[in-house]
């Protein structure tokens, strides 16, 4: 298939699961949005899972390219604004809201793929820490990004606040330099 036409596969995918949630994609939906035979995605997608979960990944507006500031802060500052991004602005947040939700309710819908795309491409952000011996070998990657981003969802989905223009950086901090009083 030709990435143009499955790009617009995917931005219908996505436009209609945060228009109607899980529950209310159907291929055929995406096939009028997109302009394409519904046979054609199930040909490529054998289901709506299939198919969302392949949109997560590949679709342009939840691209992501990780950072390289040159230090391990400005790095974990941008992958936070990233996800600051992702989870406030739209059309975005509509679709990572609608559809990594979704994913607790269906397990058919395997938000697995999606999280370890995303992990995939952040490892590089430590792996060059570590050489610049900015970082312990010993450091879980994961959990410095779980803590990050976790406390972006906290903030602006689940507690619906606002994320301020220094919210990044006073995350980061927390987490490098902690929060206890020396």
């Amino acid at each position: 298939m030709a990435p143009r036409k499955q790009q617009e596969i995917f931005d219908a995918t996505l436009r209609l699961v945060a228009e109607r949630g899980y529950d209310g994609l159907t291929v055929e939906g995406v096939a009028e949005r997109s302009g394409v035979n519904k046979t054609t995605i199930y040909r490529w997608w054998p289901s709506k899972a299939a198919l969302l979960g392949a949109a997560l990944v590949e679709a342009d507006v939840l691209a992501f390219e990780p950072p390289d500031t040159g230090s391990l802060r400005g790095d974990l500052v941008a992958l936070a604004e990233g996800v600051v991004r992702l989870l406030t602005r739209p059309p975005a947040r509509d679709v990572a809201v609608t559809a990594l939700g979704a994913a607790v309710r269906h397990p058919e819908l395997d938000a697995h793929r999606f999280f370890a795309d995303r992990f995939a491409r952040e490892r590089a952000v430590f792996e060059r820490a570590v050489r610049r011996g900015e970082l312990k070998e010993t450091a879980d990657p994961m959990l410095i990004v779980d803590l990050l981003a976790g406390a972006v969802w906290m903030r602006a989905v689940f507690r619906g606040l606002p994320v301020d223009d220094g919210f990044a950086e006073e995350t980061v901090s927390a987490v490098l330099d902690g929060l206890a009083s020396r």
